[in-house]
């Protein structure tokens, strides 16, 4: 009888041993999600944190730069990004990941664009007549001149951070003088341009992204000569291109698959398409709702989305 219950409790010990294994918990060390200056990414931030925590993880925001974020994640101080655009951050993501210490976590659903364009009604009240062609803009200067840009053409940028002199190169090389491009301090200025223009009833041009909020309102990007690798000046190029369509992804500290197990082969799974991004950012910008809450709303909204994420990294 003795012999019996040793073995039994042999087994029990290697059972909850086994157990213990396939159960295995990620580490208590917060999982540090940074944020940045546009809706989908802030309010996505909170969403994929939400994620986490619902598997029992620990999680942190803090405030990052969207060029500088991938050396704090190589230097482990940011655990992960969420929405690595293309066109915008890729040199960034590939320079970082060439050092070491940032790999490539997967890419979402969703294509991108990001490009300069009008509201739906510029068009639609043909104020400036060939649009969305890029050429008709040289007989529109008038049109979009505003009180800062000194009888010129203005085209609203986001903040410098995002593309350096990108724009202000093209509209050189394209326009000549016609036009200026004025930074905005942040998205919410671009939303506030877009809403006192139609208010006025005047034309505007200004810096946007799909997928976004105003993929629904109704936004037109301007056409320009097409991308192709080399074109803008800071490659080598005369700057005489648009924009690309690219990838959306996900980076991730290289360390975060052996502390975090769970959760990175949830966040490796998760993949959003451009519907549901411009959801996300339609509740702040749109319904006025604060990050948080927009994101507690989303999670209760689309648990059917999300949940999956959540069994593959179990």
């Amino acid at each position: 009888m003795r012999r019996l219950k040793f073995i039994s409790g042999a087994l029990m010990g290697l059972a909850l041993g086994l157990v213990g294994t396939a159960n295995a918990a990620d580490s208590s060390k917060p999982i540090v999600i940074p944020t940045h200056n546009w809706s989908s990414q802030v309010v996505m931030a909170y969403v994929i944190g939400g994620i986490f925590e619902s598997m029992g993880n620990n999680v942190e925001y803090v405030p990052a730069d969207t060029q500088a974020v991938y050396e704090s994640i190589r230097n482990g101080d940011v655990t992960i990004s969420h929405e690595v655009w293309q066109s915008t951050f890729g040199k960034s993501f590939y320079a970082a990941m060439a050092k070491g210490g940032v790999i490539d976590a997967g890419t979402h659903a969703a294509k991108t664009l990001e490009e300069v364009g009008v509201p739906q009604w510029v068009i639609d009240k043909n104020l400036c007549p060939g649009l969305p062609n890029w050429e008709a803009l040289k007989n529109c200067k008038d049109v979009f001149a505003t009180p800062d840009s000194g009888g010129k053409g203005r085209i609203l940028e986001g903040p410098q951070s995002w593309h350096g002199q990108e724009y202000p190169d093209r509209v050189a090389a394209l326009l000549g003088d016609d036009y200026v491009v004025k930074f905005a301090g942040g998205a919410d200025a671009l939303w506030a341009e877009l809403a006192a223009a139609k208010k006025e009833g005047r034309g505007t041009i200004v810096f946007n992204w799909t997928p976004n909020f105003t993929d629904a309102e109704g936004f037109v990007f301007i056409e320009w000569p097409p991308y192709s690798p080399g074109c803008r000046k800071q490659d080598g190029g005369d700057s005489k291109c648009g924009s690309p369509i690219g990838w959306l992804k996900k980076a991730a500290n290289y360390k975060f698959p052996k502390t975090h197990p769970a959760a990175y082969m949830a966040f490796s799974q998760m993949s959003f398409n451009a519907g549901q991004i411009g959801s996300m950012a339609a509740l702040v910008d749109i319904d006025k709702l604060s990050h948080q809450d927009a994101a507690k709303k989303w999670l209760a909204d689309n648990e059917k989305v999300w949940k999956p994420f959540t069994q593959a990294g179990m």
